[in-house]
């Protein structure tokens, strides 16, 4: 490609509305642009290192034995009600009606529909097991899309199902996409973790998520140098103990104290010997009121997995109709409601501790749990900081992360409510065991940026650069500099090597700026060297110019092409 006829829009500005150094870059890389709030244009040179991310995808895929398919986004909104989610989506979920009045979605993921297609084809325990991925556009409303292409309304994901006679079957098959994943990542230059995850709305026995750190992620995990790693949405940990401070049964005047720090700083006692209380509503309607130490946030995971169904904060209006106390003043000691009280364990039942009185402008101190006349006592917490492994007891580390691939057990989730059978050894009719597994293609292009962008620009891994080598002349208007530019760009082009020519007639300075903002992994410089026979092969990872001679040009950036993919392979 000559660069002077791609279309490369780059910028020298930052753009306004651009806060992470993903989006910034890609921005200014003339990767992407915004069409609207969460949606994105992805240009050509953005769109090459999306196809090549997704060239390797198909390779570790169809390496597990996986088919590709392709399934239409749009979708019959009556599919969704068979497993429920047309109300457990909630908003997220593009609703739409035909000219005929019929009510259709856009698949923000696609197991209703695979389940669909199984059910009609799949007989036989003698067809299973079966992998079937597609890599298709997905559309989540998003209530505050940002952070460029790492959280918006529509992106392209690869997704993947296995339909599987048995847990076993399902356990080997759950394993051997773990193992591509893996290698995927590897080959896409990407560092990360495998931490254990909740399984959110997709539901399953269990799920883990694939984590690369970076400040701009909006995951945090949990780790530990014994290879504990969770998210922190379901991490357990010992936590910090508190010096309680001594105090007798009393009612308190509080007058308008209400939050944590306020009743902490007027009561004069530490935050984790208050008693948080906070009303959740559960998708079914039902309320519950969890506790936890007022140094404690809650899980709002934990808190459905203990309910069993997806949960909400209480609305200040509902909280006021339920126990007739405002937020504030709550406590699970006198609580004239009828509320499932549950007790983050955490909570230490022979300690003194203050909470909301159930009145307002006043809070009790002195109480144990033991005066709480029922609840349940359950794992509602986040890990926080100084927290230990509940595995060897170390200081666990708390790491912002962003997210680039999630694996599921779903088994029987969707196949019973779809009834999606099989006729087993038997000739018993069992449901199919199901696992979902998606990758965020985009995620992976800006996880890369974020893990080795530096001051000057993107630092692409050669795998999945939208060129690998980009040749600069200093001077096009020097014929002896063309000749030599041009017939290594030919040659390259020839080894089958993704090249840049840069024929634009332009400072060399500019150039070199453009070139490093890209991230073009290997640039060859042709300049006033070739009146010696020398040119110059620069390698963008390590900032490293090495020069050759022009007899041994080609060796040599064809050994440094060679060295950069073994190294992404080994």
């Amino acid at each position: 490609m000559l660069w002077s006829k791609a279309f490369i829009p780059t910028l020298k500005e930052v753009p306004a509305d651009a806060q992470v150094k993903s989006h910034i870059l890609m921005l200014r890389a003339g990767m992407i642009r915004q069409l609207s709030a969460g949606v994105y244009t992805y240009l050509p040179l953005g769109w090459r290192s999306m196809l090549r991310v997704m060239d390797i995808i198909r390779d570790e895929m169809d390496e597990i034995g996986g088919q590709e398919v392709f399934l239409p986004s749009t979708t019959p909104l009556e599919l969704w009600a068979e497993t429920g989610r047309d109300v457990g989506m909630g908003d997220i979920m593009t609703r739409f009606k035909d000219r005929r009045g019929t009510e259709l979605a856009l698949a923000p993921t696609h197991e209703e529909v695979i389940t669909d297609l199984a059910r009609g084809e799949i007989r036989s325990y003698k067809e299973l097991p079966q992998t079937w991925y597609q890599i298709q556009n997905k559309f989540r409303d998003e209530p505050r899309p940002r952070s460029g292409i790492l959280r918006v309304r529509e992106f392209l994901m690869k997704d993947s199902y296995t339909l599987c006679a048995d847990e076993a079957q399902l356990h080997e098959a759950y394993k051997l996409h773990e193992k591509a994943y893996r290698r995927i990542f590897e080959r896409c230059g990407l560092q990360y973790f495998v931490v254990g995850a909740s399984s959110g709305m997709m539901g399953g026995t269990g799920s883990e998520e694939f984590m690369v750190p970076s400040e701009s992620g909006e995951d945090i995990i949990a780790t530990c140098e014994c290879g504990f790693a969770q998210n922190l949405e379901i991490a357990e940990s010992f936590p910090t103990s508190v010096e309680w401070v001594s105090c007798e049964k009393a009612k308190v005047h509080t007058p308008e104290q209400r939050t944590i720090e306020q009743v902490s700083g007027f009561l004069k006692l530490p935050q984790g010997q208050l008693l948080k209380s906070l009303i959740y509503i559960t998708q079914s309607g039902k309320a519950v009121m969890a506790c936890l130490r007022g140094d404690h946030e809650l899980s709002e995971e934990k808190l459905q997995a203990v309910c069993g169904e997806k949960v909400r904060p209480a609305e200040a209006e509902e909280v006021l109709k339920l126990t007739g106390v405002p937020i504030g003043f709550l406590g699970p000691i006198g609580l004239n409601a009828k509320l499932e009280i549950l007790v983050d364990r955490a909570v230490d039942s022979e300690a003194p501790f203050a909470t909301g009185a159930n009145e307002v402008d006043y809070h009790i101190v002195g109480y144990k749990l033991t005066d709480i006349s029922e609840y349940k006592k359950v794992d509602l917490r986040m890990v926080a900081e100084g927290d230990t492994c509940i595995h060897c007891g170390k200081p666990l580390n708390l790491i912002r992360t962003i997210e680039i691939g999630h694996i599921f057990k779903l088994g029987t989730k969707y196949s019973k409510p779809m009834g999606a059978t099989f006729l087993d050894e038997e000739g018993a009719a069992r449901p199919i065991q199901m696992g979902s597994y998606g990758i965020g293609v985009g995620r992976i292009l800006a996880a890369a940026i974020e893990l080795s962008a530096d001051g000057d620009g993107i630092r692409w891994p050669i795998t999945i650069a939208p060129f690998e080598v980009v040749i600069t002349p200093v001077n096009v208007a020097d014929e002896e500099v063309m000749s030599v530019a041009t017939a290594i760009y030919e040659e390259l082009l020839d080894e089958g090597i993704d090249v840049l020519l840069d024929d634009r007639d332009a400072r060399p300075g500019v150039k070199f700026k453009d070139a490093d903002l890209i991230g073009v992994p290997i640039r060859v410089t042709i300049g006033k060297g070739v009146k010696n026979g020398v040119i110059e092969i620069y390698e963008r990872q390590t900032k490293t110019t090495t020069e050759v001679s022009i007899e041994d040009a080609m060796d040599s950036i064809i050994d440094l092409w060679d060295r950069l993919f073994e190294e992404l392979s080994e």
